[in-house]
C-alpha cells in the first residue's frame, strides 16, 4: 500500500464557498490535476502541514 499525502491537513486545501467544497489552491498542471482528482496524487511537492497553533507557539 502506498503512503498518500493527506490533503485535509494541507494549508493549501481550503473551503471554496462558490463551489461549496474543499479545493486545492495550488495551480496544478493538467497531469497533476488528473492525479489529484483520481486520489492518486502521492507525495505532493506542494504539501505544507496546516499548523494553526504555529503563531501561538511563536508568541510564547
Amino acid at each position: 500500500m502506498k503512503s498518500k499525502t493527506n490533503c485535509e491537513c494541507c494549508i493549501n486545501y481550503v473551503y471554496d464557498e462558490e463551489y461549496n467544497c474543499q479545493v486545492c489552491q495550488v495551480n496544478l498542471d493538467e497531469d497533476e490535476m488528473g492525479k489529484f482528482l483520481s486520489n492518486s496524487f502521492d507525495n505532493c511537492p506542494y504539501f505544507q502541514f496546516d499548523d494553526e497553533y504555529k503563531i501561538v507557539r511563536k508568541q510564547m
